[in-house]
């Protein structure tokens, strides 16, 4: 069994089930969804997913055992039908890409909020509307249909960040040295839930993620910091809830990141996922990009 801390509360996460049980996915945007249901796969796991609509890609469906597409905001539908397909537990990565939330034709049917996600929102999250009570919210209505939120870094362990310098590229002493700096300030931020990563170059930071994500708070520091060889450092909460909205970087944080001038970057080790971590590192190797993970202070 494992644990998870929010800021107000210790959360017991359940150990996955033996395979070869059912273990629903709920689906959103991007890679992480099909790298985590070929893990579960690989695991010997029937999976039943859930793609959220105009948002998973159309690979999924192919890699489930039974599959249904479900609106964004009809947490009734996921737990019925999660519920029906006799499964007990369920994970729910991915991305929910507003843009395409807006411009679907169907928006307001797909997207029409369902009574239960309605009372949810208007008796939970109103006043708050922060990632993880938004989890902790979605959590507790799945639970009402015996379905409970797994960890969802379980089936890729692989692509979690590590320990150490993880490419052949060096970081430079200086880069070293913003590390050691950033660490602390960084474990401060997180405790605070102010933003996920912060660049920082000679013991001076530049800018701090908000709410645009880490890709578009790079494009923020390359307008900001002419001289390259910057440092970007990422990290996740201490106990950080692994139920959904696990820090994640990619192919596309490794190239903005070198266009923009920054020479390296350093993660919590065991906190970040690097999704396809081998192409990740090789990519940062032909653009002159140092990885570091760094071990997570409690």
């Amino acid at each position: 069994m494992s644990l998870a801390l929010t800021p107000s509360t210790l959360t017991i996460l359940p150990d996955p089930p033996a395979p070869p049980a059912g273990i629903g996915l709920i689906a959103g945007g991007g890679l992480l969804p099909i790298m985590v249901a070929k893990g579960l796969r690989e695991m010997g796991h029937k999976v039943h997913g859930l793609g959220l609509a105009n948002q998973y890609d159309p690979q999924l469906p192919k890699l489930c055992e039974s599959f249904a597409e479900v609106g964004v905001l009809r947490l009734g539908t996921w737990g019925r039908t999660l519920q029906n397909w006799g499964v007990r537990h369920a994970i729910m990565v991915g991305r929910v890409d507003k843009a395409k939330l807006m411009h679907d034709p169907w928006r307001l049917v797909r997207n029409l909020p369902d009574l239960r996600t309605a009372r949810m929102w208007f008796q939970q999250l109103r006043h708050d509307k922060r990632s993880h009570r938004v989890l902790r919210a979605v959590a507790d209505e799945l639970h009402q249909f015996g379905v409970a939120l797994l960890d969802s870094t379980i089936p890729i362990p692989d692509e979690m960040a590590h320990v150490g310098v993880m490419t052949r590229t060096q970081p430079t002493p200086e880069q070293r040295a913003d590390i050691d700096f950033a660490w602390s300030m960084m474990n401060d931020l997180l405790r605070l839930d102010i933003g996920q990563s912060l660049a920082i170059r000679e013991r001076d930071v530049i800018a701090v993620e908000a709410v645009e994500g880490t890709d578009k708070m790079i494009e923020r520091v390359a307008r900001l910091c002419r001289a390259r060889g910057w440092t970007l450092c990422k990290g996740a909460r201490v106990g950080h809830d692994r139920r959904s909205d696990v820090p994640t970087i990619g192919s596309t944080t490794i190239e903005k990141l070198a266009a923009a001038g920054g020479g390296c970057l350093a993660l919590a080790a065991g906190d970040v996922i690097m999704l396809e971590k081998e192409r990740v590192i090789d990519q940062a190797d032909e653009l002159g990009v140092a990885i570091v993970g760094v071990p997570q202070v409690v």
